[in-house]
């Protein structure tokens, strides 16, 4: 549903994946544009809780894929 603050965009979708989200949005009693809108914020989401946990991980130790395998008894993999 169009806001007073939402913005126009043109995309250009490939027109099996237009047949698609036309469909989902029909199924979804959504519009088009709403299901758009959801998917972006979805994948926004995605990309805070990455660098959320990227953060949160930065002062931990590195270890070496070696260590990892040898760890795990896979070191035979690497041969």
């Amino acid at each position: 549903m169009a806001t007073k603050q939402a913005k126009r965009a043109t995309i250009y979708l490939d027109p099996d994946l237009h047949r698609a989200v036309k469909i989902k949005a029909g199924l979804s009693s959504v519009t088009i544009s709403e299901l758009i809108s959801e998917a972006i914020r979805d994948s926004l989401r995605e990309d805070a809780a990455d660098i959320k946990a990227l953060e949160s991980s930065k002062n931990e130790p590195s270890v070496s894929l070696e260590d990892v395998l040898k760890e795990f008894n896979l070191e035979r993999l690497l041969k």
